[in-house]
């Protein structure tokens, strides 16, 4: 350190205190400015780009909530078109049903009127057959009965007599 005190020159000092004031003010002029303005630059870039990364962060979580709000409303509506669907099925099977009763009625009813009216058909070819059978009978008993003149002046007399005039 001696050595260094021995070969100290004012003169040498002065000039490079005057060098390096100047290069510190042409850095100041020159270059601190530029390089701040850079850096701040950056600072201001990164500040932005974390502020845009928390916005899409925020709208991200609100497109999530928006899609589990959407698939909330999508699970029940289609529950109710389920219920609906299931509803109408219900309808339509007992509308179905009612409609078969309706039908069945009235087929057993057609058939218990063509019943009826083939009995009743039945009924009076019978009584026709009866009565062509009674009149055949009575035809043989009358020609019977009245085969000689005797018993026809008989019968005409008994006729007359049960009719009383008025």
């Amino acid at each position: 350190m001696d050595k260094l005190l021995e070969d100290f020159s004012l003169g040498l000092f002065v000039w490079m205190a005057v060098l390096f004031v100047t290069l510190l003010f042409l850095l100041r002029k020159f270059a601190w400015k530029p390089i701040l303005d850079s850096v701040n630059e950056r600072e201001e870039g990164i500040k932005n780009a974390l502020d845009s990364a928390e916005q899409a962060k925020k709208e991200m979580q609100n497109l999530q909530a928006n899609n589990e709000q959407l698939l909330k409303e999508a699970r029940a509506e289609r529950d109710a078109m389920m219920k609906e669907a299931r509803e109408i099925k219900g309808k339509m099977i007992s509308d179905a049903k009612e409609e078969a009763k309706e039908v069945t009625a009235k087929l057993i009813n057609n058939a218990q009127i063509s019943i009826e009216q083939e009995k009743q058909a039945a009924l009076s070819e019978i009584k026709h057959q009866v009565a062509e059978l009674s009149i055949g009978i009575a035809e043989s008993v009358v020609k019977k009965e009245l085969s000689n003149k005797k018993n026809q002046l008989k019968l005409v007399e008994d006729l007359l007599g049960d009719v009383t005039l008025k």
